[in-house]
């Protein structure tokens, strides 16, 4: 079985993506529900692959006229 280690604590594969459909629950109440790509970004940041610090930088990069 996979395990996730994200600081103190242990995902595993099925807690991961319980997660994240709670947050896609979450978000589709308020008309937004994630994308496959969001998803995947969700996906990058539990096991530690890219940090939310990250994420956030990208984003602002992305969407801040130069």
């Amino acid at each position: 079985m996979l395990k996730i280690i994200k600081g103190m604590q242990e995902l595993d594969k099925e807690e991961m993506e319980n997660r994240i459909a709670r947050v896609n629950a979450t978000m589709a109440m308020e008309g937004m529900p994630l994308t496959e790509e969001e998803k995947d970004v969700l996906r990058d940041i539990y096991p530690g692959k890219i940090s939310y610090e990250e994420v956030i930088s990208e984003l602002i990069e992305k969407y801040t006229e130069s």
